[in-house]
C-alpha cells in the first residue's frame, strides 16, 4: 500500500481509539483531578452540618361530609358549602402570616450556637443561657444582631460583638447595652456547667427573614393526585426543632381557620340578638293590648258561628305573616348593607328564602376575612388588596340589587295577601265589634310571637354552631423523623458528582486545548492535512543528557525511527524516474530550530550504517550548525589529501581552483564512515553565491560518486537560499517540529509545490513526545526492547 493511499484512508476514517488515546495520554492528570475532587468532597462531607428529614401528615376536611356535629344545622350555611381546594389550602398553610406566627410562638428568630474548632452547632433544647429583651416587640421583631458569649463561671460571662476580640465581663441578670436596646442574659443552671469556657454565638434576625427562610425550606404536597391528605416535610439539623416547627405550623393553621369561622358566627349571633330584643318589645306591647281589651270589654270567648271563615282567614293570615316576616328581614338586611361604609362581615342565613342573597353574603364574608388576613402583613395599596376591594364592592352592589328586588316582590305579595284578607274580613263583619277587635289583637300577637320563637330557635342553633366549631384539618401523623440517618449531605451523590467533576475538569481543559490547538504533534496529525504528500516518519523527543547521534547497531527509539524514515526514503527515491542515480536529498524546514540539521546528521549516520557511501553537505551557509553535531570525542577524521584544510562549501563556490575532494572531510563517527562538506565561512552575499553554476557542478559530481547525498539547507520561510537550488534536489524533506510548527506553516511548502517552485516534497515530524509516537501513540517504537511497566518505576 502506498503512502498516499495510507494518508487518504487516515483522513477519511473516524478512529474512536485515537480520540480516546488523546485523553488517556493524560491519565495522571485525570487521576490527580479525581483524587483532589474526592478529597474536597470528603472535607465537605466531614464538616457539613447534617440535616434530618421530619414529616407530618394532615387531612384537609371537607366540611359538607366531615360528619361533625354541624351537619344537622347545615341550613344555617354559616361556614359556606363549597369544597375546599387542596391547592388553595397548601398556599394558606405555607403563607407568610402563618410562618410569622410560628416564629413568634417558638422564638425561632433568636438562635444560640456553640462554636467548635471548625464548625458550630445550634443549641435548641435546654440551652445554657436565655436572652431577654427589654426593648419593645416592634423593635425586636425587626432587629438583626450577632454577639459572642464566653461562660466564665456560674455567675459571670464574657461579652463581645466581634469574634476574636477582647470580651467584657458581665454578671448574669445585669443589663447589657446593645445596638437593639438593653438585653438581659440569664443562666440555665441545669446545663450551664457543660458549656463552661466555651464560646457561644447568639444570632438575632428579623422575624420576617426567619419566617421566609423556613417557608422556603418546607415542602408541602398532596399524597396523591386527587387526595385531600397533605405531606408536610422539613429538613433541619435538629430533628426535635423541625418536629416542633411542623406541629406549630399545623396548629396555627387550624387556629386561624377556627377564628375565621367564629368571626362570622359571632356576627350572625349579634344580629339575631338585636332582632330578638326588638321583637320582644313588640310582643310585650301586643300582649298588653290584648289584656287591656279583654279587661275593658269583658271578652272571654270567640263566637263559633264564624269558624269556617275564620279558619280560612287564619290560613291566609299565616301566609301573610310569613310574607311580612320575610319582608321585615329583607328590609333589615337592606338597611344594614346600605349603612355599612367599611369592610365588615354581614349576618348570614337569617331566614331569607332567596338563595342568591345567601350565597352572595357568604362570598362577601370570605373576601372580607381574606382582606383582613392579608392586611396583617401588607397595606391597602397592595395590588391584591385593591383587587379584593373591587370584588367586595361588586358583591355589595349585587347584594343591594338583590335585596331591593326581594323587598319589592315581598311588598307586592303582602299587598296581595292583605287584599285577600280584607275579603275574608268582610264576611265576618256581622260578628260583634268586640270579637272583631279582639281577633285583630290576637292576630298581631300570633304574628309577633311566631317571629320571636323563630329567632330564639336560630339563636340557639348559632350558639351550638359556635361551641362545636371544628378545625379545618385533621392530624393523621404528628411530626416525626423520617429516618435516624441524616438526609443531607448525601454522601453517594456528592462523591459521584465529585468524581464526575474530577473527570470533567481535565477533560474540558484537554478538549479546549485540543480545540484551540493549531500545531503539529505527530505523524498522524500531520497526515490529516497533507494527504497528497508522503510523510516519511517521525523522530522522538531527545532529552538534554541523551546522545544526539545514533551509533552503529543502535536499538534506541531514535534509531528505529530513523530506520523507518530510511526505508520510506529509499522507496520514494526508487519510484522516481530520473536521469542519474536520483540520490540527492535536501533537508529543510520552515524556521530555524525545527531540527533539520539534527535529521540531516542522523539520517546520514543511519544510511552509512548499511555500508553505503554517504555525503553530508552543509548548504545552510548563513547559519551553519553541522560543526555542533560532530565533537572531537565522537569522530576520528580520516587522512585525506587536501590543499586547504579549512575549506568548505563557501570557499568552493568562491574559488574555482578548488575541487570537490579539497572540501570533503572523511570521518569515522561511532564506527560509521561518512564524508562531510562543511558550510565554510559565512559569506556577505549568500543568495548570489548559491546562484552560481558551481552548485550544480558539485551536486552532479558527488551524486555519481556517493550512494546518498544529504544536503542540509536553509529554512524555506526565512530566506530564499533553498528555493534557488531546489531544482537540483531529487527529494525535498521538510522537517516539522511537534508542538511548535503550526498548520499554516505546513501550507507554505504545499503551495510552493503546487506553483512548481519545489518538487519531490515529503515531510518528517521531529521532537514527538513518547506518548504520541506512532499513530497517536497507538503503535510505538522500540520493538524488542525490554521496558518496565508503569507501576514498577
Amino acid at each position: 500500500m502506498s503512502l498516499n493511499t495510507q494518508n487518504s484512508m487516515s483522513n477519511n476514517s473516524f478512529d474512536f481509539k485515537e480520540i480516546l488515546n488523546t485523553y488517556t495520554a493524560y491519565w495522571k492528570w485525570f487521576l490527580f483531578s479525581v483524587v483532589f475532587a474526592l478529597l474536597i468532597a470528603y472535607v465537605n462531607i466531614r464538616y457539613a452540618t447534617p440535616k434530618f428529614a421530619v414529616q407530618t401528615q394532615i387531612q384537609i376536611l371537607d366540611e359538607k361530609s366531615s360528619g361533625s356535629e354541624l351537619d344537622m344545622f347545615r341550613d344555617l350555611e354559616i361556614f359556606g358549602g363549597q369544597k375546599t381546594k387542596v391547592e388553595d389550602e397548601i398556599q394558606i398553610i405555607n403563607s407568610r402570616s402563618n410562618w410569622i406566627e410560628v416564629v413568634k410562638e417558638l422564638g425561632l428568630s433568636t438562635k444560640i450556637y456553640v462554636q467548635g474548632n471548625i464548625i458550630e452547632s445550634e443549641l435548641y433544647k435546654n440551652p445554657p443561657i436565655k436572652v431577654n429583651f427589654i426593648a419593645p416587640d416592634s423593635v425586636i421583631n425587626r432587629a438583626k444582631l450577632n454577639f459572642f458569649l464566653t461562660i466564665s463561671s456560674s455567675t459571670t460571662f464574657g461579652y463581645t460583638e466581634e469574634e476574636d476580640k477582647p470580651v467584657k465581663i458581665y454578671a448574669f441578670g445585669k443589663n447589657i447595652s446593645t445596638p437593639i436596646g438593653d438585653i438581659v442574659i440569664t443562666p440555665n443552671v441545669a446545663t450551664l456547667e457543660n458549656y463552661k469556657d466555651k464560646t457561644l454565638r447568639v444570632s438575632i434576625q428579623p422575624i420576617d427573614e426567619a419566617a421566609q427562610a423556613y417557608r422556603g425550606n418546607v415542602l408541602i404536597g398532596a399524597a396523591d393526585e386527587y387526595s385531600n391528605i397533605l405531606n408536610v416535610r422539613l429538613e433541619d439539623a435538629i430533628p426535635e426543632k423541625a418536629e416542633d416547627i411542623l406541629d406549630a405550623l399545623v396548629r396555627v393553621y387550624n387556629r386561624n381557620a377556627i377564628e375565621d369561622k367564629q368571626i362570622i358566627a359571632d356576627r350572625t349571633s349579634n344580629f339575631i340578638e338585636e332582632r330578638i330584643a326588638n321583637i320582644a318589645t313588640r310582643l310585650s306591647s301586643v300582649d298588653q293590648s290584648a289584656e287591656d281589651f279583654k279587661t275593658e270589654k269583658g271578652v272571654t270567648d270567640i263566637a263559633s258561628e264564624a269558624n269556617i271563615n275564620l279558619n280560612v282567614g287564619v290560613a291566609n293570615q299565616q301566609e301573610l305573616a310569613n310574607a311580612r316576616n320575610q319582608l321585615n328581614m329583607a328590609a333589615s338586611m337592606q338597611e344594614i348593607v346600605q349603612q355599612q361604609d367599611g369592610y365588615e362581615v354581614l349576618p348570614t342565613n337569617i331566614g331569607l328564602s332567596d338563595p342568591t342573597i345567601a350565597s352572595t353574603t357568604d362570598r362577601y364574608n370570605q373576601l372580607v376575612l381574606e382582606r383582613k388576613r392579608l392586611l396583617k402583613s401588607s397595606n391597602e395599596k397592595n395590588p391584591v388588596i385593591v383587587n379584593l376591594d373591587q370584588q367586595i364592592a361588586g358583591l355589595k352592589r349585587s347584594m343591594q340589587s338583590s335585596l331591593s328586588s326581594t323587598v319589592n316582590n315581598l311588598g307586592m305579595t303582602v299587598n296581595s295577601l292583605s287584599g285577600q284578607q280584607a275579603r275574608f274580613n268582610s264576611k265576618i263583619y256581622s260578628a260583634p265589634a268586640n270579637e272583631k277587635a279582639l281577633r285583630d289583637i290576637t292576630r298581631k300577637q300570633q304574628t309577633t310571637e311566631s317571629l320571636y320563637l323563630y329567632l330564639l330557635q336560630k339563636r340557639e342553633e348559632s350558639q351550638i354552631a359556635v361551641a362545636s366549631t371544628s378545625p379545618k384539618s385533621k392530624v393523621i401523623d404528628k411530626a416525626y423523623s423520617v429516618s435516624k440517618m441524616p438526609v443531607s449531605p448525601k454522601k453517594p451523590i456528592i462523591y459521584l458528582a465529585s468524581f464526575i467533576l474530577g473527570l470533567l475538569v481535565p477533560f474540558s481543559i484537554i478538549y479546549v486545548k485540543d480545540l484551540l490547538d493549531n500545531k503539529i504533534h505527530n505523524m498522524h496529525s500531520l497526515e490529516k492535512y497533507v494527504s497528497d504528500v508522503p510523510v516519511l516518519g517521525e523522530l522522538p523527543s531527545i532529552g538534554k543528557k541523551e546522545e544526539k547521534l545514533v551509533v552503529k547497531e543502535d536499538r534506541s527509539v531514535l534509531a528505529e525511527s530513523l530506520r523507518i524514515i530510511r526505508t520510506n526514503l529509499d522507496y520514494i527515491l526508487k519510484t522516481k524516474k530520473k536521469e542519474g542515480k536520483g540520490n540527492v536529498v535536501f533537508v529543510t524546514s520552515s524556521v530555524p530550530g525545527e531540527g533539520k540539521t539534527f535529521l540531516s546528521t542522523n539520517l546520514s549516520m543511519i544510511l552509512a550504517s548499511t555500508n553505503k557511501r554517504v555525503l553530508l553537505v552543509g548548504a545552510d551557509i548563513r547559519n551553519p550548525k553541522l560543526y555542533s553535531f560532530f565533537t572531537s570525542g565522537d569522530i576520528d577524521k580520516m587522512a585525506k589529501p587536501s590543499r586547504n584544510k579549512d575549506a568548505g562549501l563557501t570557499e568552493y563556490l568562491y574559488d574555482n581552483t578548488l575541487n570537490v575532494k579539497d572540501i570533503v572531510n572523511p570521518m569515522l563517527v561511532h564506527q560509521n564512515t561518512i564524508d562531510v562538506i562543511y558550510s565554510g565561512r559565512i559569506p556577505p552575499n549568500p543568495a548570489e553565491l548559491l546562484m552560481s553554476g558551481r552548485v550544480e557542478e558539485l551536486l552532479t559530481e558527488v551524486s555519481k560518486v556517493y550512494d546518498y547525498v544529504i544536503v542540509d539547507t536553509a529554512p524555506l520561510m526565512v530566506v530564499t537560499d533553498t528555493l534557488l537550488i531546489s531544482d537540483y534536489a531529487d527529494l525535498l524533506v521538510y522537517v516539522t517540529r511537534a508542538g511548535v510548527t503550526e498548520i499554516s506553516a505546513v501550507e507554505f511548502p504545499l503551495k510552493l509545490q503546487q506553483e512548481g517552485k519545489i518538487k519531490g516534497l515529503s515531510f518528517v515530524v521531529n521532537d514527538v513526545d513518547a506518548s504520541n509516537l506512532g499513530y497517536g501513540g497507538k503503535y510505538g517504537y522500540g520493538y524488542g526492547k525490554t521496558q518496565k511497566k508503569w507501576w514498577k518505576f
